[in-house]
């Protein structure tokens, strides 16, 4: 089995087109199907299933792939190491963050981090914290910056960041802001929420924090980024339960402190690869994470 045999895989896994996927690795389209063919041979098994408009994994390809691109991003990170000894660090910084993350202001982190280390790629994705795991322990991502979701695999592990409690936003004119004093999960059962898509940290903090509590809440309203979330509240069609420095992005709303939610805090995190996978990149932006180059201003 050879490297480029793994992957022209991937890149078809990911295009699921072979004439995309030859473009993009600019090899001939007959080059790629014979480099397939061959994966196929070897493992003696398809890998996809193939129509005239498109190509799928089969259960064996989905099997491979996540494999596929561990051992990729472990070669990657091989000639990085090398690189990084002859004291250059070159490669590519594949970066994941859900927006508005706690203890991290990560557009000035990277920008200390270009001026550091200006020949690395900076990729950025942002998505939501169940996701992002999914692609550091794949080895897409080489570090991603999330709401603590699981304990440490031996695929993946995580350096705490900080820890807050959740906070009730609402409308100043809301029934809730004229008594201005701490509410439960009992008391907010009734209302309307407005909340992230169910991969979002704070929404799965929320929903933990409610489950545990035996409270059910109706979220009538779900959004996928911050604004739109203070837009709705501030329209009072709704309140939120956010971490308590979601409160400073709108000084307008009222904000509510929670109680009776037992010891749920939400905790943001780095999520790595383990000590030996991780990439030099990452070992360097964590280095200047810790050197205080995080702090949001």
């Amino acid at each position: 089995m050879e490297l480029r045999h793994l992957q022209h895989f991937v890149a078809v896994a990911e295009d699921q087109h072979f004439t995309r996927a030859a473009e993009r690795l600019m090899v001939s389209q007959s080059g790629l199907s014979a480099s397939i063919r061959a994966l196929e041979r070897e493992l003696q098994t398809p890998l996809f299933v193939r129509t005239t408009r498109r190509v799928t994994l089969t259960e064996a390809g989905r099997a491979l792939l996540g494999e596929a691109e561990r051992i990729l991003a472990q070669v990657r990170s091989a000639h990085e190491a090398v690189a990084a000894v002859q004291g250059v660090l070159r490669g590519t910084l594949s970066l994941g963050t859900e927006q508005c993350i706690a203890g991290v202001h990560v557009a000035g982190l990277l920008a200390a981090f270009r001026r550091c280390h200006p020949d690395v790629e900076i990729r950025l994705r942002q998505a939501g914290s169940g996701v992002l795991a999914e692609e550091v322990a794949a080895g897409r991502l080489d570090l991603a910056f999330a709401y603590r979701t699981q304990a440490d695999t031996d695929q993946l592990r995580s350096v705490s960041l900080t820890g807050e409690p959740m906070t009730v936003l609402c409308h100043p004119t809301h029934h809730l802001a004229t008594g201005g004093a701490a509410v439960t999960p009992d008391d907010l059962g009734p209302e309307v929420f407005v909340d992230f898509h169910p991969d979002w940290g704070p929404r799965r903090t929320t929903d933990a924090a409610f489950t545990a509590a035996g409270v059910r809440r109706t979220v009538a309203l779900e959004v996928n980024d911050v604004h739109s979330l203070l837009d709705l509240v501030d329209e009072n069609l709704g309140i939120a339960v956010v971490p308590r420095h979601f409160r400073h992005k709108r000084e307008a709303l009222t904000a509510l402190p929670v109680k009776g939610t037992g010891e749920t805090v939400y905790e943001t995190v780095a999520l790595l690869p383990p000590q030996q996978a991780t990439s030099p990149a990452a070992r360097a932006l964590m280095a200047l994470l810790e050197q205080g180059t995080h702090e949001e201003p």
